[in-house]
């Protein structure tokens, strides 16, 4: 018996933002869900408007789906805590290898490649999509806080933000000028 599906299910009880107030709790899955979308945007964005024949919008949708699966394991360690001192990132970086392990581990042998490719992705284009979905989704979180009235998440976007502005992926400037400014509207405003 394999048990790698059952603990995947298990994202949606992966609490993010634990040391911030939100007005609107989100967990692992919905996370998870949303950097899909978006790496699955990125990903068209780069293939159909800047030819990238590397863009493979299936499989960085399908890599952001298993981005932080580690977390149902670890649970998600607060951005401040994680990056506190590189001693900190250094173990923390074990124990989400040790994670990746455990839930391949849980997988047929046949399997553990596909899985492995996703669970630890490593460099290249897909993981670069990914790190921006991963980032994107995280700032969409912080303007809808913003929006809600939680000043809570007012520094948290901002240096979201700027990490954003830092990436080097004409992709992810397309999404940000095209698609992003729609995140900051009510549902009445996008009609």
């Amino acid at each position: 018996m394999h048990h790698f599906y059952a603990m995947m299910a298990r994202m949606r009880h992966i609490r993010r933002w634990s040391l911030m107030e939100n007005r609107s709790p989100e967990n692992v899955a919905e996370h998870s869900l949303m950097t899909a979308v978006l790496a699955h945007a990125l990903a068209v964005i780069g293939r159909d408007t800047y030819g990238r024949a590397d863009a493979d919008p299936n499989a960085c949708a399908a890599a952001a789906v298993f981005h932080d699966a580690p977390e149902i394991l670890t649970g998600d360690l607060p951005t401040p805590v994680k990056y506190f001192s590189p001693g900190v990132r250094e173990a923390y970086r074990e124990v989400e290898d040790t994670a990746v392990a455990k839930l391949l581990s849980m997988l047929p042998e046949p399997m553990r490649g596909e899985y492995g490719a996703f669970l630890a992705p490593g460099e290249g284009y897909t993981a670069a999509i990914v790190r921006a979905a991963d980032k994107l989704a995280a700032y969409i979180k912080c303007l809808e806080e913003e929006r809600a009235g939680n000043a809570e998440f007012r520094d948290a976007a901002r240096v979201t933000r700027e990490k954003l502005d830092a990436m080097e992926l004409p992709e992810l400037k397309t999404f940000m000028t095209e698609f992003l400014p729609s995140f900051s509207l009510t549902l009445d405003e996008l009609r």
